[in-house]
């Protein structure tokens, strides 16, 4: 797994086209302030780490959250920083597990649409801990 790790003052997205045939239709988009936001690519090695990538995952959007003080955090599927991707059902089921697991602990959590390149307006500090890239 690779992700970009972004604190964002604040980030907005709007479904732009639809990427994958079974994805549901998604025509609303949203927008966060103050929050952590995960560009998150799986890999095809990763089908066979579920329980290891996800723990890491969590512990990784945890720490960023608590050095910014925020609570609000945001998947987004990133499959752009790898050649090798994972089957897109895995993906789903590792964001749903990462967003069960930090809710449960009082993070707010919310998913971009599955399956969409979407419009984005981004909002970062210019600081280290703005932008952190993580591979495991």
């Amino acid at each position: 797994m690779r992700v970009i790790l972004w604190y964002m003052d604040q980030f907005a997205y709007h479904p732009s086209v639809k990427t994958l045939d079974f994805a549901d239709v998604v025509s609303d988009g949203n927008s966060f302030d103050n929050a952590v936001v995960a560009f998150i690519h799986a890999e095809a090695k990763d089908e066979n780490n579920f329980s290891k990538v996800t723990t890491k995952l969590v512990k990784n959007l945890k720490w960023l959250a608590k050095k910014w003080e925020c609570t609000q955090i945001v998947l987004h599927s990133f499959a752009h920083l790898s050649e090798s991707k994972s089957n897109p059902d895995l993906v789903q089921e590792i964001f749903d597990n990462v967003q069960n697991r930090l809710t449960e602990v009082g993070y707010t959590v919310d998913q971009t649409p599955f399956g969409y390149f979407l419009d984005v307006q981004i909002s970062a500090p210019g600081q280290s801990l703005a932008r952190v890239y993580k591979e495991f």
